[in-house]
């Protein structure tokens, strides 16, 4: 099975904010932080430093995928957001990143096992194949 989390934050969100957020939605879902295969995130994000230092703490590769990759994934969002669409051209960056890693990863279809969970500074979701 291959578990992706994909994650979006603001800029300058620090790692404990990102860590929280991680911890308690997979203790939430009773998933096991050690099945996570990666994390993703849009490619606007790949040199934020709390993402990169939650990464490191995870060791776990960080992949990120630009607008149009996600775009293709609208359709599967369990949420629209005109925020992230105005400042990103994708209305949803945690859930499309992490169907996209699964599906360049796994070779299969993927499926959101935990839709978008929001706090001030982050988004978390998380999919899933095999």
């Amino acid at each position: 099975m291959t578990y992706v989390v994909g994650l979006g934050c603001q800029r300058g969100c620090e790692v404990h904010t990102l860590l929280a957020l991680f911890d308690t939605a997979l203790a939430e879902a009773g998933i096991d932080p050690q099945c996570i295969t990666a994390l993703a995130s849009i490619d606007r994000k790949h040199d934020e430093p709390g993402l990169l230092a939650l990464a490191r703490h995870l060791n776990l590769p960080l992949e990120c995928f630009n607008a149009e990759q996600l775009a293709i994934y609208e359709h599967r969002l369990s949420h629209k957001s005109d925020v992230a669409f105005a400042h990103t051209g994708c209305y949803g960056i945690a859930e499309s990143a992490a169907l996209a890693l699964v599906e360049q990863l796994g070779g299969a279809p993927a499926q959101l096992l935990i839709t978008r969970k929001k706090t001030a500074q982050a988004t978390f979701a998380l999919a899933c194949a095999g």
